[in-house]
């Protein structure tokens, strides 16, 4: 990738991060508010089947000064009974998706359904002309996701992706950290996302090729892309250590080739306390960020040169604890639809990204 295709994706991603200035206090933006917005966004969930649906109605209930919540559609009658015992619905008006849709005043939708009904459901709310939160992965099928992001674009509409890590303080200090070039030239970038499930969730995930590297994966492809841009080459490594019991990639690692560097990314089902050994390391020839675990994230940086109130060597940065996973995330959201700020993630990381994670994950890219 040229530098100045690569400088468009730090460009686009690294908008939101901070100055040298503020790098004891990075956490910052999650504090930094305004008295009030000037209006309250009318935002609706579809669906509740998608591992992060709950963490997303909580939040956006907790930003009662940015959202009203309007309402829950889920078609699966199974599914519904099991949001409805919830304390995260409790009290929320559902209906249907055509009532949900046709709410009066209705922006945002946050499409939260289990995985091959990301896309479609999308689909209709971009045609119903409204904003979107889209979870993660965007489907099986890359025509399908680029038609969803085409018709948002012609409309005018923000796609925002649900990948949880884009407005970690310590991500944001990395693709600041590129960016401005404190690492140098990057020349090796390394992630690790795994955790241990228990067999009977194992089924759900097997449902597409990529197993891990395209559920869990993905988080970490799309904060790489975000360095580094789009890879010029992927070779994915997909293997199952039960064979004789199920189809699920539980134990991967994805290669991505760069003129000047390589990335990896491994991603396994069966690592005991996998969470706390999930990182996100970028390494140039003038410096290094690592960042182990993601989730409290802990961040250290090696730094041949001192940059403003960074010393030359190796240091942990401190950072202030988050607030919540999604709660910056979704305030972004809500100043890109009031139109304050612009989208930080275009369509053109977006699809990059989607890119990158299917053939990661050995899945045609049609």
């Amino acid at each position: 990738m040229s530098e100045i295709r690569r400088r468009d994706f730090l460009g686009a991603a690294g908008r939101a991060a901070l100055g040298a200035a503020a790098v004891t206090s990075l956490a910052a933006p999650h504090r930094a508010r305004a008295a009030r917005p000037d209006r309250r966004i009318k935002v609706a969930q579809i669906g509740s089947g998608h591992a992060h649906a709950a963490g997303k109605m909580d939040a956006f209930r907790k930003l009662a000064d940015d959202y009203e919540v309007v309402g829950v559609a889920e078609p699966d009658p199974e599914l519904r009974r099991a949001a409805e015992r919830s304390r995260v619905y409790d009290g929320l008006k559902w209906m249907s998706e055509d009532e949900l849709l046709g709410t009066g005043g209705l922006e945002v939708v946050a499409v939260e359904t289990e995985v091959t009904a990301l896309v479609p459901t999308a689909l209709r709310c971009v045609v119903a002309g409204k904003h979107l939160h889209l979870d993660k992965p965007a489907g099986p099928s890359f025509a399908q996701y680029k038609r969803l992001m085409d018709e948002a674009a012609g409309r005018g509409l923000v796609v925002q992706m649900g990948y949880m890590f884009r407005h970690n303080p310590a991500f944001q200090f990395c693709f600041h950290a590129v960016r401005e070039g404190w690492l140098g030239e990057v020349f090796a970038l390394d992630g690790v996302i795994g955790k241990y499930v228990a067999d009977d969730r194992r089924a759900p995930l097997a449902q597409f090729a990529g197993g891990t590297m395209f559920e869990l994966g993905c988080h970490l492809i799309d904060a790489m892309v975000a360095v580094l841009g789009k890879p010029d080459r992927v070779t994915a490594y997909l293997r199952r250590t039960r064979p004789e019991t199920d189809e699920l990639a539980d134990n991967t690692l994805a290669v991505f080739e760069y003129p000047k560097a390589t990335g990896t990314i491994r991603s396994a089902l069966v690592e005991v306390e996998g969470q706390k050994r999930r990182q996100f390391v970028v390494c140039g020839d003038e410096g290094t960020v690592d960042i182990r675990p993601l989730e409290p994230p802990k961040l250290l940086v090696a730094l041949a040169a001192a940059r403003g109130e960074l010393k030359r060597g190796y240091q942990e940065v401190p950072l202030e604890p988050m607030p919540g996973r999604y709660d910056e995330q979704l305030l972004d959201l809500a100043r890109t639809v009031r139109g304050e700020k612009e989208n930080d993630y275009p369509p053109a990381h977006d699809l990059a990204a989607h890119e990158a994670i299917l053939r990661a994950s050995g899945m045609p890219v049609d």
